[in-house]
């Protein structure tokens, strides 16, 4: 029997790259999971110093990545009433690239990675959001993040994604179109990944400058 997706407010899922972005630094690490679920920079100063950082640095990749020409070409192959959710769409998929080619990047498993990505929620439990900690719940039954690897897993939730928005979408009709762009979206994270490693490394560096830290 399927579980039920998550329901909250929020259509972003790309938590792996975030999280591998962070440098193995916990309170990055942290930011980058509740970036999604923070707005605004008031909401900010409930959080410590680092983990603030980690916020920011989840809001700068977002904008890195969503502005890379090798996003702006890969939203443009998107059949028409495809193209409005082309984002939420590259977001998932980018994890599943990265999932499927995780020894590449990390000399743990994704399996023990996981695994320190809910001891490190544990430890920091009374700054983890309400709609995280559900989400996590869900990623608990259903072996996420490490299942990311799987196609099947990523258009499962994209099309879990899909129920819990208030207009209509085609997110459970991913499958459909998804082997026109399984190539292109392998060589456009190829493309593009370095780059983002590169911006992330330069943004603490001179964010590290700039405080002083």
């Amino acid at each position: 029997m399927a579980m039920p997706f998550p329901k909250y407010n929020e259509a972003r899922m790309n938590f792996l790259a975030h999280l591998y972005l962070a440098r193995s630094d916990e309170e990055l690490m942290l930011g980058g999971l509740i970036g999604d679920f923070v707005r605004g920079s008031l909401a900010l100063k409930r959080f410590p110093a680092g983990v603030e950082t980690g916020i920011l640095l989840h809001r700068r990749i977002d904008r890195f990545t969503d502005g890379s020409r090798e996003a702006t070409e890969l939203r443009r192959r998107f059949p028409g009433r495809f193209r409005r959710f082309a984002g939420i769409v590259l977001d998932l998929a980018f994890d599943h690239e990265l999932a499927r080619r995780w020894p590449e990047f990390s000399e743990i498993s994704l399996e023990d990675f996981d695994r320190e990505v809910r001891l490190l929620l544990a430890r920091h439990g009374e700054l983890v959001p309400e709609r995280l900690d559900r989400f996590m719940h869900y990623a608990d039954q259903r072996g996420l993040f490490a299942a990311y690897r799987f196609e099947n897993e990523m258009l499962y939730s994209l099309a879990g994604l899909g129920t819990r928005m208030r207009r209509a979408n085609p997110l459970d009709r991913v499958g459909e179109i998804w082997p026109d762009l399984r190539e292109p979206c392998r060589e456009a994270f190829a493309k593009l990944f370095p780059r983002v490693q590169n911006e992330v490394d330069d943004w603490l560096k001179r964010r590290s400058t700039s405080t002083g830290s």
